[in-house]
């Protein structure tokens, strides 16, 4: 059939499978959004108070759901506004794809209202990009988009479209996707073998789990691997909930603030198996003394990642989920009692502890688990709430946790929020956040209100930028510059202004009762949880130091 460019964009979504895009307008999409008006009731679009609202919404709906997030943008400022949720998506490995448009095909280059270089701006930020000046190519196009980033280790995507082009007309036949096909090719039966005796010949092996395992659904196989392995478990940031939290065999993250259980244990196990990882800074401190008794076996989908932070012994590249099921196939059972006890034995000497009065970060995170019964999604921004959130919240399924990792977005959960809310209409979604952190993204709270979404915004409210500060404290003298936010913003009012309802706690009783009330608020609701300036993160490594080294507030005291 004749269709314009505007008309194939909305039946290449439709192609894909897409019911949900988040995006905000403007004169250069105008035509793509003219021909969604004829499509409302097959594709769903989430108008947000920001660009950036939209790039992190469809960020949060990919991670909690593995397809790929949709987001539109206009030029110009439309699309700059979606860089830093594309740079969160890149750096965590979200499939997404950006789609913007641009001034016409004869005005491109000249410095024109709205014209900026969005393609240029965004190739060290995203999988792959495209500019459409053909209108012949849009389709193909689109659907190249949708594999790539969806196809190996995933990520973001963008097409960039100028207006002329949604606006001509062309030939539209439609296309049935091809199936996603999990790369297995580069997995070599020697380097099989080697893994397998490397395990074997293990007495101390420890199994270090990332996100690669998240985004492979690779759960069930790596329930039947550690199985087999008989080892302890641990976990990165962005791994959480690929692993049971709440097994015996779990010690806990790893790195900077994870738990000594995990850190003292890897330092001392002779077989790391890194099982999509990417070694980041913040999980190896110390790279030369990182694990230094183990030698090192890593899966991974992306080649690069190996040898790229740290020196390994032996790796198998491919998809996870088909490495462990192939492994699985040829491992025999291993038995570890001596060192599984040491694992036991790390964990009970050194829990995670907190104050027993007082509201908390860590207090509250436990009681969002208690009263959602570790069933919720939970969004995070970035800083002190975020490391709570992911030490006291016992993660038990994939695609629960949803933070940004590798960027350290401040601002990122409550738009993550409202895509996951979008995803999973059925699900709780409770977003926690810094008062910091909300500040960048509050206008967003309407956006919530607007869907009658029920999310829950959590504020760990501790009046300043709680883990800027705490790097004050403990390393630069105490000296708080440009840390406290002191200029009493009234976030409840905030809140009820935009058309969510809100509670302030200021001990935990009116938490807990906050919470429940929360819980059964028919849209969204806020509550802002004051707790102390001072609260810190613990346990803690210094920056640069062996992960063995990490100290506690009790440590510090002593010391």
């Amino acid at each position: 059939m004749r269709a314009t460019g505007a008309r194939i964009v909305i039946e290449c979504l439709k192609e894909q499978g897409v019911d949900a895009v988040f995006g905000y307008p403007g004169g250069a999409i105008l035509n793509v959004y003219d021909e969604l008006y004829q499509h409302h009731g097959e594709i769903k679009h989430i108008l947000t108070s920001h660009e950036q609202g939209a790039a992190h919404a469809a960020d949060g709906y990919a991670r909690s759901t593995g397809k790929v997030g949709v987001c539109f943008a206009t030029s110009g400022p439309g699309a700059t506004n979606l860089v830093t949720g594309i740079a969160t998506a890149y750096m965590d490995s979200v499939p997404m794809v950006a789609i913007t448009c641009n001034v016409n095909v004869p005005l491109l280059g000249k410095d024109s209202f709205q014209e900026i270089d969005i393609a240029g701006i965004t190739m060290p930020i995203t999988k792959h990009n495209f500019i459409v000046k053909d209108i012949t190519k849009l389709a193909d196009t689109i659907r190249r988009a949708f594999a790539i980033a969806r196809k190996g280790r995933p990520g973001p995507v963008l097409v960039d479209i100028p207006k002329d082009i949604t606006a001509a007309e062309t030939e539209y036949t439609y296309r049935k996707p091809d199936p996603a096909v999990r790369l297995s090719e580069t997995i070599g039966d020697a380097d099989i073998e080697t893994a397998v005796r490397m395990i074997e010949a293990a007495e101390k092996p420890y199994i270090f789990v990332g996100g690669g395992a998240v985004i492979s659904e690779a759960g069930e196989e790596l329930r039947a691997f550690v199985d087999r392995v008989d080892a302890p478990v641990c976990d990165t940031l962005m791994g959480k909930g690929a692993f049971d939290g709440t097994d015996a065999r779990y010690t806990g993250m790893l790195g900077m603030h994870g738990t000594k259980a995990s850190n003292l244990g890897v330092s001392g196990c002779d077989l790391l198996i890194a099982l999509g990882v990417r070694f980041s800074d913040r999980v190896l401190g110390n790279a030369e003394k990182f694990a230094k008794q183990a030698q090192i076996l890593q899966f991974d989908v992306d080649p690069a990642e190996i040898n790229k932070n740290i020196r390994v012994n032996a790796c198998v590249i491919g998809d996870l989920k088909e490495i462990l099921r192939r492994i699985n196939a040829k491992l025999k059972a291993q038995h570890h009692p001596a060192w599984m006890a040491e694992a036991a034995e790390l964990k009970e000497k050194y829990p995670l502890t907190y104050q027993e009065q007082g509201l908390s970060g860590p207090y509250l995170v436990e009681e969002v688990y208690r009263q959602t019964k570790g069933e919720a999604i939970i969004v995070t921004e970035v800083g002190q709430h975020q490391m709570w959130a992911a030490q006291y919240y016992r993660y038990k399924n994939p695609r629960t946790f949803l933070s940004s990792g590798g960027l350290g977005t401040m601002g990122y959960g409550l738009g993550a929020a409202i895509g996951a809310q979008i995803a999973n209409p059925g699900r709780r979604v409770v977003n926690i956040a810094g008062d910091g952190c909300f500040r960048m993204n509050m206008n967003e709270i309407a956006t919530a209100a607007r869907q009658k979404l029920p999310l829950i915004e959590i504020i760990v409210n501790n009046h300043v930028l709680g883990m800027v500060r705490q790097w004050q404290d403990l390393f630069y003298g105490k000296r708080y510059s440009a840390t406290v936010l002191d200029d009493g913003v009234d976030f409840v009012k905030l809140a009820e202004a935009m058309g969510a309802v809100g509670y302030r706690a200021a001990g935990r009783e009116e938490f807990s009762e906050a919470f429940r009330r929360a819980l059964a608020a028919d849209g969204p609701a806020l509550i802002d949880c004051i707790i102390d300036s001072d609260d810190k993160v613990w346990p803690m490594v210094a920056p640069g130091a062996d992960i063995s080294t990490a100290f506690t507030g009790e440590d510090l005291a002593e010391n």
